[in-house]
């Protein structure tokens, strides 16, 4: 498999979407749309008995006020024309820029923060366990520091990482792992950067890549929320899970963007990093500037063997608002989310990077 070079994208790109089919170049692939639309919402996915199931969790309605956070839980198995809804997630209120991941064919859903009435945001340390056999809920360890807006990643099919993130008024640096075998948190080395939100990670091996987010800067007072356009590369240590070596790399090519999805891509040997918007911006879709974000449709993959980036297809239609991005058996999928003029969405993207021709 051969990916052409940023400097080769712009033909290739015509090419490609004049003959490439849809399965290639992106697309909804047959998965329905969510019984709701969504946004900010936690997304897992996985193999299970031989078939993809993907799963949507928290979030925010339509309507894009505190009081359209929802504790709703939907799940789909491949071949079904519909999404089921599921038992809400076991949370008093709803919540927005929670995370999922799987470990051990179990979901683990991290997090997220509440918004009150007047506005007031709290970041949640809850921990929750969804099983895919029972749909049944169960609580686990507590995280020790409550980050919202985090990224996370799993090793080992053991060990999920929160890297950075937001807590309560401030981005904290902290590498949060949390054991799924034993049930416990551990620190690993923090992470080396201005602690963002917002960002996205994904995991080669034992290859971290974390780009972009939003920085936090107080001056006089006065909050300043700014993107960043910094991405990280951390190598995860062989005999210790919590010692990891981080260094700078070269930032994506174009603006950094905030809230895309991320995922390792094992057989192409990338880390891919999908949609999101350039403007940072506050639940509703709009910018701290104040002004509306749009969201982008572009697709980058970074090699770490070749310490280098590509540019890949894009999206079929621009999305941003993501708290992850499932892979299964090699297609990415982005649920729900939000698109043009911050229209919280419910249809599901569907993205395969395929093969591109020498």
């Amino acid at each position: 498999m051969t990916i052409w070079p940023t400097h080769l994208f712009a033909l290739f790109a015509l090419l490609l979407l004049a003959a490439a089919s849809p399965a290639l170049a992106g697309g909804l692939d047959g998965v329905p749309p969510l019984p709701a639309a969504v946004s900010n919402n936690a997304a897992a996915g996985l193999r299970y008995h031989g078939e993809t199931r993907l799963y949507s969790f928290l979030g925010l309605g339509t309507g894009k006020q505190w009081h359209d956070i929802t504790r709703a839980a939907y799940g789909w198995h491949e071949g079904s024309n519909h999404w089921v809804e599921l038992p809400p997630v076991p949370v008093p209120q709803g919540r927005l820029a929670s995370i999922a991941a799987v470990a051990g064919g179990t979901i683990y859903l991290f997090g997220g923060y509440t918004v009150a009435a007047d506005g007031h945001e709290v970041s949640t340390p809850e921990v929750l366990r969804f099983a895919p056999s029972t749909e049944t809920w169960s609580t686990a360890l507590a995280m020790p520091v409550p980050v919202d807006d985090s990224a996370a990643v799993v090793l080992e099919d053991r060990y999920i990482y929160l890297i950075s993130g937001w807590h309560m008024d401030r981005n904290v640096a902290l590498v949060q792992v949390y054991d799924s075998r034993d049930d416990r948190w551990a620190q690993a080395t923090a992470f080396p950067g201005e602690p963002v939100f917002g960002h996205a990670a994904a995991l080669l091996g034992r290859t971290l890549l974390v780009c972009d987010g939003v920085v936090l800067t107080v001056r006089d007072r006065k909050r300043d929320f700014a993107a960043s356009d910094a991405c990280w590369r951390g190598d995860i240590n062989a005999g210790d899970p919590l010692r990891i070596a981080w260094r700078r790399i070269a930032s994506h090519p174009g603006a950094p963007r905030y809230r895309m999805g991320a995922a390792g891509d094992a057989e192409h040997a990338l880390a891919l990093f999908a949609g999101g918007s350039e403007n940072p911006y506050n639940y509703d879709g709009m910018g701290y500037d104040g002004q509306p974000s749009l969201p982008s449709p572009r697709v980058q993959g970074y090699r770490p063997d070749r310490d280098r980036w590509y540019e890949l297809p894009p999206l079929p239609l621009p999305s941003m608002d993501h708290r992850g991005m499932p892979m299964v058996d090699g297609k990415f999928y982005l649920i729900g989310g939000m698109r043009d003029d911050q229209h919280v969405a419910a249809d599901v993207i569907v993205y395969r990077v395929g093969e591109v021709p020498q």
